[in-house]
């Protein structure tokens, strides 16, 4: 039987998960420690205190977990960096909001930002179709907010720094020489830095 860490700081969820909510918790905290293919059926229902055949009820199977899991990851980043720079008042705002809000993000669910990075490979064809163009429309927001804020910077350029970002970011929340509100400040100021430095 696999071992789950703590499904309880799955971010973003109600106070009181439906099961469902649940099973992808289990399973994004399972997937991340063990690998997509170290995890079965059975595992993951009995981290949310079910028979694995009473997952059946909720998902098709195992790839079916992982699309809807990875789906709303992106689909999550997509809305929340779309509101969060549409309502800030300037450029430099906006792109401050965007660091903030994926900081957040990455530190409220390392589980989630692991899976993400790893099993993009393991989806099935439609949903990894799905995850790519969502994951599209969250660097362009970024790239929109990084060309309004650091004039001169070129659509590429911006691009990949968008992408050199989410390596900063996403790679740090396994760090334990910080607590989270100064490695939150910490991040802001390493990913802000680097963006200005781009022009």
């Amino acid at each position: 039987m696999l071992a789950l860490a703590n499904i309880s700081g799955y971010h973003g969820l109600m106070t009181s998960p439906s099961r469902r909510e649940q099973i992808l918790a289990a399973a994004a905290e399972l997937f991340a420690q063990h690998g997509f293919h170290g995890v079965g059926i059975d595992d993951i229902g009995a981290a949310v205190g079910v028979s694995g055949p009473a997952l059946y009820r909720h998902f098709r199977n195992k790839d079916a977990i992982l699309g809807e899991m990875l789906t709303g990851i992106s689909q999550k980043l997509l809305d929340g960096g779309t509101a969060r720079a549409s309502a800030a008042a300037t450029p430099a705002d906006a792109l401050s909001e965007l660091v903030a809000f994926h900081t957040d993000f990455a530190l409220g669910n390392p589980a989630l930002i692991t899976v993400q990075e790893r099993n993009l490979a393991n989806l099935r064809d439609e949903d990894r179709r799905q995850v790519r163009a969502l994951q599209r429309r969250y660097v362009e927001v970024w790239v929109r907010a990084i060309r309004d804020a650091v004039p001169g910077v070129s659509e590429e350029r911006a691009r990949a720094c968008a992408h050199a970002v989410f390596g900063l970011i996403n790679s740090t929340p396994h760090t334990r020489y910080l607590d989270r509100a100064e490695l939150t400040g910490l991040l802001a100021d390493l990913a802000l830095g680097a963006l200005h430095a781009a022009r």
